[in-house]
């Protein structure tokens, strides 16, 4: 029998996941004409979510603000390549197991917002609490801060599918990348003025006091964001046309396996994926390798973070606009490009000023992959598979996540050079895969379709 309370909480959950109230489907006519009356308002509120957002991530950079606070902690490695492996892969590992349920969502606003609250914002004030502990107990605020970190990247990911989901049901994909490319363009340009600043609190105020002030503004801002993307009008889901006789509609599991052995061309994109992330095993090493070989002040990586960013806006712009045009797979490859020579600059940099443009090439490639990385999935498969497609794209990468800096660690404690050497490698094998071996998907005429594979056995 059920009790009073739980038959009064029963409602809150359902309102949560949105389950208590039934949406009814539009006509692929009525879906087009609501998502054109509220393009300007949509465009605008996660236009402005985006913004603050990057210029909340501006002050916990997993490159260079992070590895600092890990130092001032601990000069265990280990500690230092759990930081890596977390920012690598929390967000992409958990998108594969929650694709089913995104799938069967019919708005997926109400995951993003209700869900995405308590997932992915409110972790992060576990990080200035993290940085007031240092001062008395540090086992503590290793503690805390890493509860914090990797609950925000784990929570970030269980919603990423219906948040990318939401994005290419309200932005038309004439104009996806545009949009993408504007909004952390934005983003990014204030996350460099939030790195000056971030470099200023890290003079100015004694440890740990400046680093509770630096993770303080990234936890109000990521929640400002919030509350503009609450304010997105999500359309009704489109009318489904009967299944054809033999089809077979698949969820979960077996569509993960259809899509697999099916479709040739996105397992081949999987492949490049997983190397362009395996490229990035260097980048949470770069600044503690500055910090060791040169002893660079605290002020510095916060130059460097500045730079990291601005890079990260000029990618924003080469793929938000060049993407719309061309096609995501030719910025993914110079994306790649950008980020192999920056590693091979950091091998080559003489002085820890070099760094500054070190960061700044690696921006490029980080900017360039964070639109076209997200969008470029989408144009692989039709909208009722895109959760699915989404969730596969990014679990292979978070693999590669949780491999890469595992390896990182082991290669960074025998050397630098020979890390950064072997990550410049590793991406220009994704360049190769991603130019010779996987198509446009603009260019195919006809998406691979799960739904028409009957699964026996």
């Amino acid at each position: 029998m059920i009790g009073p309370t739980s038959l009064s909480q029963r409602p809150l959950w359902k309102r949560m996941l949105g389950l208590s109230t039934t949406v009814p489907p539009i006509s692929e006519e009525e879906f087009n004409t609501e998502v054109e009356k509220n393009l300007r308002w949509n465009y605008a509120v996660n236009f402005l979510d985006g913004a603050t957002f990057w210029f909340g991530l501006s002050f916990m950079s997993a490159s260079t603000i992070l590895p600092l606070f890990i130092t001032k902690l601990t000069d265990n490695p280990f500690w230092i390549a759990l930081l890596a492996m977390i920012a690598q892969a929390s967000w992409y590992l958990p998108q594969l197991f929650v694709a089913a349920a995104t799938e069967r969502q019919p708005r997926k606003k109400v995951l993003v917002v209700n869900v995405g609250f308590f997932t992915e914002r409110l972790p992060i004030w576990l990080m200035p609490i993290s940085a007031l502990v240092a001062a008395w107990n540090i086992p503590l605020a290793i503690f805390l801060f890493f509860l914090g970190f990797a609950s925000h990247g784990i929570g970030a990911g269980a919603v990423a599918p219906a948040w990318t989901d939401m994005l290419a049901r309200i932005i038309p994909v004439s104009r996806r990348a545009s949009f993408f490319g504007i909004t952390s363009f934005i983003g990014t340009g204030l996350g460099t003025a939030g790195a000056v600043l971030s470099g200023w609190l890290l003079i100015t105020f004694p440890f740990p006091l400046n680093f509770f002030y630096v993770f303080l503004m990234a936890a109000i801002s990521i929640t400002v964001s919030w509350g503009f993307i609450a304010l997105t009008r999500e359309p009704a889901p489109v009318i489904h046309p009967p299944e054809e006789e033999g089809v077979v509609a698949q969820l979960g599991w077996a569509k993960v396996q259809v899509i697999l052995k099916g479709d040739d061309n996105f397992r081949r994109f999987l492949s490049a994926r997983l190397l362009g992330t395996m490229a990035a095993m260097g980048a949470g090493f770069l600044t503690v390798a500055a910090i060791r070989q040169w002893d660079v002040s605290d002020g510095l990586v916060g130059w460097f973070t500045a730079a990291l960013l601005l890079g990260q806006t000029v990618g924003n712009l080469i793929a938000g606009f060049t993407a719309d045009h061309y096609g995501h797979r030719i910025t993914l490859v110079v994306g790649l490009l950008f980020t192999a020579a920056g590693y091979l600059l950091a091998i080559l940099s003489p002085a820890a000023e070099w760094y500054l443009a070190v960061f700044f090439v690696l921006g490029v490639g980080a900017g360039i992959n964070i639109v076209s990385g997200i969008l470029s999935v989408l144009e692989f498969t039709t909208v009722r598979h895109r959760p699915t497609y989404i969730g596969l794209s990014n679990t292979t990468a978070g693999l590669g996540s949780v491999v890469a800096p595992l390896i990182g660690g082991l290669v960074a404690s025998w050397s630098y050079t020979a890390l950064f050497a072997l990550s410049a490698l590793i991406g220009l094998a994704a360049v190769y895969v991603l130019a010779t071996q996987v198509a446009e998907p603009r260019t195919i005429k006809q998406h691979f379709d799960p739904d028409r594979v009957v699964v026996t056995g």
